[in-house]
């Protein structure tokens, strides 16, 4: 094997092995086990950090692993500078290394052979978290709520090996409930853990949606030694002012084959029937949808104070409607996304060929081709004039029968008056020429005509 790829596996297995090595004896230990936080085993970087719960009359012990005494330093940084000295008293066993008294709150590196082994030892007596009282700040209800606490909390600060300064996440946790969008029609409520490092930044949150009660406890040591502290405000319940809100909107779907312009999105061909709907949280008391002509609701047309707007969209153009609520006082408000609705220019065409009661089905119903018809109304005459059929819905038509039978092949005639979402008013006339099909020998359909 190759000798670069041993050395290599030796020194891994080394630093695998040094956390087993180090132990902490004596003082509270037995009560309270010192936490061991691993951070790498990359010999350049910090290894471990080591959270004793008092580090009076407690002894760091290193026990070798190749028979060879350690040897030790501290490592601290001042003013950006490192500072680095031998530790002294460190006593040589013949199978460990031990520091009865220990430096806290330094860096410690430990180096047996040439693998130096990096770790940072916390005194958490110096750090102990106090949790005496807590109360909140409503100074800004719509975005931000902020708590004054009675107690300590600071940071536990610690160097990595390049000298960039760390702070050991205490996880110190507000728990409370706010109300959350299931991405459908509901805002549900749900537990919230909010983890703050320390308590030297203060403690802010978004305000929460509903009422409720808040819960401060930590840290994540005292919760792992049984110690956990809980702290909850003096009042019974929170009462939130920050609103929000959610929307929907379900447009009518129409499958005519005749139709051009069905939408992708939100429009397309008029009339376009939409229901838009508005769900708030618990602090809402005013809400109205506005209908506007601009993205930014500087030219307002319409205003429904209503959760719920059911609307058709018979006029050309581009919409914009958004939804807003408020508080009781109005201090507090939230605007939903802006829904764009894009309605099309009018167009009628009118084929002239048919062939009703084919066997194919094909082209066997004389439909208009069309795109945002507001009005439709369409007349059907024969050669002499007699009406033989009338619709009004231009996504209909006509299959070639008159009072229960097929017409007769030949010449028809359509009258058609619309008026398009533009305001166009479309007066059309021409004729309709309907071929009947028969099967040939070869089973295809050829048309004859058999007079008009």
């Amino acid at each position: 094997m190759n000798k670069k790829l041993v050395s290599l596996m030796v020194a891994a297995l080394a630093l695998l092995s040094a956390s087993g090595q180090v132990e902490f004896t004596g003082g509270m230990t037995g009560t309270y086990p010192t936490i061991e936080i691993r951070l790498s085993d990359n010999h350049t970087s910090l290894n471990r950090i080591y959270v004793v719960y008092d580090t009076e009359g407690v002894t760091m012990t290193y026990n070798s692993s190749t028979g060879q005494p350690a040897k030790w330093d501290n490592y601290d940084y001042v003013n950006g500078h490192r500072i680095e000295e031998p530790v002294p008293n460190v006593r040589w066993n013949g199978m460990a290394t031990t520091l009865n008294k220990i430096i806290p709150n330094k860096g410690y590196i430990i180096t047996e052979g040439t693998n130096p082994f990096y770790c940072w030892v916390v005194n958490y007596a110096d750090y102990y978290l106090e949790l005496n009282d807590m109360s909140y700040n409503d100074e800004a209800p719509c975005t931000l709520l902020s708590f004054n606490v009675d107690g300590r909390g600071d940071p536990i600060s610690y160097y990595e090996i390049n000298g960039l300064p760390q702070v050991l996440d205490r996880e110190i946790k507000l728990k409370y409930n706010t109300l959350v969008w299931d991405d459908s029609t509901h805002w549900q409520q749900e537990p919230v853990v909010e983890s703050f490092a320390a308590l030297d930044q203060g403690v802010e949150i978004a305000p929460p949606l509903c009422n409720t009660e808040f819960v401060l406890t930590g840290d994540r040591f005292l919760e792992e030694w049984d110690q956990e502290l809980v702290q909850t405000i003096p009042e019974v319940y929170f009462y939130t002012q920050a609103v929000s809100c959610k929307t929907t909107a379900e447009q009518e779907v129409r499958d005519n084959d005749n139709e051009e312009g069905l939408p992708s999105g939100l429009g397309g061909s008029a009339p376009v029937h939409i229901v838009f709907t508005g769900y708030d949280t618990d602090a809402v008391v005013y809400r109205v949808w506005e209908m506007a002509t601009d993205p930014d609701f500087e030219n307002v047309i319409l205003q429904y104070n209503q959760n719920e707007v059911d609307y058709v969209f018979n006029e050309w153009g581009t919409y914009y409607m958004r939804y807003m609520v408020a508080n009781a006082s109005g201090t507090c408000q939230s605007y939903s996304d802006t829904y764009t609705i894009t309605v099309s220019e009018s167009d009628l065409k009118c084929p002239n060929v048919f062939s009703p009661g084919t066997s194919s089905e094909i082209n066997d119903v004389w439909k208009v081709s069309y795109k945002s018809l507001v009005d439709f109304h369409c007349w059907i005459y024969n050669r002499w004039g007699n009406l033989v059929y009338e619709y009004t819905d231009p996504g209909g038509g006509w299959d070639g029968y008159y009072r229960g039978k097929l017409v007769d092949t030949g010449v028809y005639y359509y009258v058609i008056t619309a008026t398009g979402s533009d305001g166009r008013k479309w007066n059309k006339r021409g004729d309709i020429n309907i071929l009947r099909f028969k099967r040939g020998a070869g089973g295809a359909d050829s048309s004859v005509s058999t007079g008009g």
